[in-house]
């Protein structure tokens, strides 16, 4: 078990397989794309293993794989079937785009992968193509339902909310949830990288939501260390979560960190420091060892508040 000096139990881990991605969301990335890692500056799924390895015996029981977009990483299926079988994982989970789910869906279930969550800010076709710059939503759809006839499931979909974009969608996205018991979570549009100008002109607060939907009922969830606040609509069989990194923290129930595609380890999403796994690991180093010592020094809190904004897009780092 790793507790870092806030006494914080830190057992998931988020892992980044690759910058690269199949859509060019708005808030993620600048229209021409962002320079991608070469081949060779990429951990090696070897090197991804032996990492991963090395944090779950140190206690990380809830593995996450998200990218860019994880599922353009060539060998993701053997690579999850390989990790699924390591002692101690309680949970093993995705956040991806949907678009390639339909053709992963079946593979990834029986490889070992529990759940998904998908990104959706819209269910208009055209606004969709229009904030991801590339994407048909047919396709996130058909992803979707491939999905739960799998078992990929509960399904959580995350709705970045976007002022002027998407907000005239609350009651429809909320509404997939009514006969559905599927999660839809709402999350402030965060400013990281060269997008945080643009996340800035376009924030909204979820205060809205709570404004927009009537009869939200609140529930308890699951799960402590979950960013998300849960509601339902009455005789929903799904819920509705709010996740508000920017107008309300939970930095104090933080059980995460975060391991790039380059091997650099991010203790905090919001931070810029980071420390070199992969050097460490090529070098025959104490792996073990500086993982324990990182977890140490991770940061208490977070300071959005003071509009002390990141560097990397959000494809750098893992979303």
């Amino acid at each position: 078990m790793m507790i870092d000096s806030f006494g914080r139990k830190i057992n998931y881990l988020r892992i980044s397989l690759t910058d690269r991605c199949n859509l060019r969301c708005k808030y993620c990335m600048p229209g021409t794309g962002v320079s991608k890692f070469s081949h060779d500056d990429m951990l090696t799924l070897e090197e991804l293993y032996t990492i991963t390895k090395a944090f779950v015996e140190l206690g990380i029981d809830k593995l996450r794989f998200t990218g860019g977009e994880p599922l353009v990483r060539k060998g993701i299926v053997e690579f999850i079937e390989r990790v699924s079988k390591l002692d101690g994982i309680r949970e093993l989970t995705m956040t991806t785009n949907g678009i390639l789910l339909k053709k992963y869906a079946k593979d990834l279930k029986e490889a070992g992968l529990n759940r998904v969550n998908i990104s959706l800010d819209t269910l208009d076709g055209d606004k969709y193509r229009e904030i991801t710059r590339l994407g048909n939503i047919e396709d996130v759809l058909e992803g979707i339902e491939e999905a739960k006839r799998v078992g990929l499931t509960p399904i959580k979909i995350n709705t970045v909310l976007i002022g002027g974009f998407n907000d005239d969608e609350i009651e429809d996205l909320a509404n997939l949830t009514v006969n559905e018991k599927m999660d839809v979570r709402f999350i402030e549009l965060m400013p990281i990288g060269e997008a945080a100008t643009w996340a800035e002109e376009n924030f909204l607060s979820n205060d809205i939501v709570l404004e927009r939907l009537e009869g939200l009922v609140a529930v308890p969830s699951e799960d402590k260390s979950s960013p998300a606040v849960y509601y339902k609509l009455p005789n929903a069989k799904g819920r509705i979560g709010i996740i508000n990194p920017i107008t309300c923290k939970f930095c104090a129930d933080c059980n995460r960190v975060r391991l790039t595609s380059k091997g650099k380890l991010k203790l905090c999403l919001h931070s810029d420091r980071e420390i070199d796994i992969r050097k460490i690991l090529l070098e025959g180093g104490d792996l073990k060892k500086l993982i324990l010592k990182s977890i140490g020094e991770k940061e208490e809190s977070h300071h959005l508040e003071a509009k002390l904004y990141i560097k990397r897009n959000m494809n750098e780092i893992g979303g």
